[in-house]
């Protein structure tokens, strides 16, 4: 088969179209013909050489993809899975590439009305939101949400999620352009981070109570007003590192109005853990993008060998939504 392999660390012309050996399915594992892979913040991390595949897993990047089963590994009798299935996948890495094995317990069914390579920009996005905003933030209807980033893939997928579960959402963004589509999807307000100071619009926008559930991909830079951004009881889930990685807690903060900082990453969980997600996925989202109240967002589509050109753009944050590569 053909994959995108990585050179080495470096920019988007590290990484190569490259004839590579078939994946072998394991224990528990299904393999998959790729029709499209979802394009991620953490593959262009990968990249980077900032953030390594976990061990075993395979050096490919692309934590996501859509395809048709082609075999079933051993220990998947009983999985319900057949040969010829229409999937898509949460992946711990290897999408980018014509084949992969996946375990049985990642794979989630292609939603009615979404078409196979637009299935391709849903497992991570929606286990990532679920997981974090839901699981893990406990979001619950008539609270609020600050999304940082609402324009990114994760961004217009929580915002989507969020308001169908009932809660207000307040974002993020950094163009005219991204602020607009924010609230297209159905933000209650959104926010120019360049140019206002977001505690104190969050503030305005909940009658001063602050947000119930703060989602971050910024880390360091973002604490401090995100604290300041938080309702008594508010929960911050950081997701991303975009900001960096060390800044002061101001734990009297904290005390007084009872805050919880979280931290999590989905790729090195265990496939038990993963699996349980994307149960959770298939039982309470699936519902929503099936009958069209939550959808992909999708940019646009490259071809996969053209990887370089989608982590451009992804680097450029031009974007809106998510970028997906195709195989055909």
């Amino acid at each position: 088969m053909h994959a995108i392999e990585i050179s080495g660390p470096g920019g988007p012309d590290v990484l190569r179209w490259s004839e590579v050996p078939d994946p072998v399915p394991g224990e528990g594992e299904v393999l998959l013909d790729v029709t499209a892979a979802g394009v991620n913040r953490a593959d262009v991390n990968q990249r980077q050489g900032s953030y390594d595949p976990p061990p075993g897993a395979s050096p490919y990047p692309g934590l996501e993809c859509s395809g048709r089963i082609a075999a079933l590994g051993p220990g998947t009798e009983g999985s319900g899975w057949a040969v010829g299935d229409r999937v898509c996948a949460l992946l711990t890495g290897g999408g980018y590439a014509e084949r992969v094995a996946v375990p049985a317990g990642q794979l989630l069914r292609v939603p009615r009305g979404v078409d196979p390579a637009e299935a391709a920009a849903l497992p991570e996005v929606a286990a990532t939101v679920w997981s974090n905003v839901f699981m893990t933030g406990r979001l619950k209807a008539g609270e609020t949400l600050l999304v940082h980033g609402g324009g990114s893939g994760i961004g217009t997928f929580a915002i989507q999620l969020a308001r169908a579960f009932g809660a207000r959402v307040v974002t993020t963004a950094g163009s005219a352009e991204k602020l607009r589509r924010c609230l297209e999807l159905g933000a209650d307000a959104a926010i120019d981070y360049r140019t206002e100071d977001f505690p104190k619009r969050v503030k305005e926008e909940t009658g001063g109570a602050g947000a119930d559930v703060v989602l971050d991909i910024m880390g360091a830079s973002y604490l401090d007003p995100n604290l300041r951004s938080l309702a008594v009881g508010g929960r911050i889930v950081v997701i991303g590192l975009m900001g960096g990685r060390r800044a002061e807690l101001d734990l009297g903060r904290m005390l007084v109005k009872r805050l919880s900082v979280h931290a999590t990453t989905l790729r090195s969980r265990p496939a038990e853990e993963k699996a349980g997600i994307v149960a959770g996925v298939a039982e309470h989202v699936w519902p929503l993008v099936d009958e069209g109240t939550v959808r992909p967002v999708i940019d646009r589509y490259l071809p996969l060998p053209r990887a370089a050109e989608a982590h451009r753009v992804m680097e450029s944050s031009t974007h809106v939504g998510k970028i997906v590569l195709t195989t055909a």
